[in-house]
């Protein structure tokens, strides 16, 4: 299949269990919540798109494009890692972020086999509503109020939080290795980061997740 990219980026993964590890962003264009439009801004399923951040529209970002073939894609992702087409020699193993949009909608099997191969470790930040392909992934599931929770068992569940119709309450029994809380960002930033702080304080299997990249101003 042809892939549809964003943007591709290197930089440092700022949430969850991985933050402050060095990665390639592949951010796919799309998303099956919403459009990612302006205009769309009081639809999509819980009102994710109220507050969605990422602009995920096109493929005009830096590194982005249209790519025909997984080897082509992966390529591409390859370029950014420091070392290049040499990273199987270092003794790091190179690590991608898959994200959207929802990057599910197009890291299929032949792609994450590709990256496997090659040595890569892959992540998928997904809202959990696409079943992901076989293969080794680092799975960080994100659910949405009201969106169909497909996906109920991976590495790790990063609830955006407060959310009207998705409390924590309703995953905490889901088959994931981390369970963490990361603050709605917006206006009510530091109101919605006490109120995640206060309830990992009260239910001790949550962590707090904090946006690092946006307090360090980079990608």
């Amino acid at each position: 299949m042809a892939y549809a990219v964003k943007e591709i980026y290197y930089t440092l993964q700022g949430e969850g269990a991985n933050s402050g590890r060095p990665a390639v962003f592949l951010r796919f264009a799309g998303c099956n919540l919403w459009t990612g439009l302006e205009r769309d801004r009081d639809k999509g399923p819980g009102g994710c798109s109220r507050w969605c951040d990422t602009d995920f529209v096109g493929t005009d970002g830096p590194g982005g494009g249209r790519f025909a073939s997984a080897q082509e894609l992966l390529r591409a992702v390859q370029s950014h890692w420091p070392g290049g087409a040499e990273q199987r020699e270092q003794a790091v193993r190179p690590f991608v972020v898959c994200t959207g949009g929802e990057p599910l909608l197009q890291l299929d099997e032949p792609l994450l086999a590709g990256f496997n191969a090659c040595g890569w470790q892959v992540a998928a930040e997904t809202n959990g509503t696409v079943p992901p392909p076989p293969g080794e992934l680092w799975l960080t599931v994100s659910p949405k109020a009201q969106a169909s929770l497909r996906v109920t068992h991976g590495s790790e569940l990063k609830l955006v939080y407060p959310q009207l119709g998705a409390e924590p309450e309703q995953f905490e029994t889901l088959s994931f290795e981390h369970f963490f809380l990361q603050p709605l960002d917006g206006p009510d930033r530091v109101r919605n980061t006490t109120l995640a702080m206060q309830y990992c304080l009260r239910h001790p299997r949550w962590r707090l997740s904090l946006q690092t990249h946006k307090i360090l101003g980079i990608p």
